[in-house]
């Protein structure tokens, strides 16, 4: 599965508008984006992020946050992508603010699947150069695009059955 397969540009937000400061205004921020067209409840995927948050910080260094928890009521995995530039504190490993937080939620029956996502998410924002360019789109189309690319790089174009 590829990471654009389950991030619409709808669900990918530069943080230009309402940029969060704290780490509760950027879980709201990632619950709305996550459950935008689709039929979960905004308030318990905000819960169950925090309630994650809680147990040990998703902040895993470098800018990045991954967000993310298994939900009893999702279908599928779904992720959402936002980009605050100023930084929040996250509670990261390496102690600095993130900047990039990629929300992953999926079904709690698909532990295996979320955990393949989760590694892809980790691959892609590994490189620098793909953090720096995130950090540098101005537009939810640009980033999204950005994913697109990588994954075409690296997984070669899709191919018709």
């Amino acid at each position: 599965m590829r990471i654009s397969s389950i991030l619409p540009r709808t669900r990918v937000s530069t943080g230009a508008k309402d940029a969060p400061t704290n780490k509760a205004q950027v879980i709201h921020q990632l619950a709305e984006l996550l459950t935008r067209g689709s039929d979960l409840d905004r308030n318990e995927v905000e819960r169950q992020l925090l309630e994650r948050e809680t147990v040990l910080s998703t902040g895993i260094g470098e800018g990045v946050a991954i967000p993310h928890t298994s939900i009893a009521a999702a279908k599928e995995q779904t992720a959402a992508l936002l980009i605050v530039p100023h930084g929040v504190d996250f509670e990261s490993c390496d102690g600095a603010p993130a900047t990039i937080f990629f929300g992953v939620i999926g079904p709690k029956q698909a532990a295996s699947e979320h955990l393949k996502i989760l590694a892809k998410v980790s691959k892609l924002l590994r490189k620098i150069e793909t953090r720096r360019r995130l950090l540098e789109s101005t537009t939810a189309e640009q980033a999204h695009t950005l994913i697109l690319e990588h994954e075409k790089s690296e997984l070669g174009p899709v191919c018709a059955p």
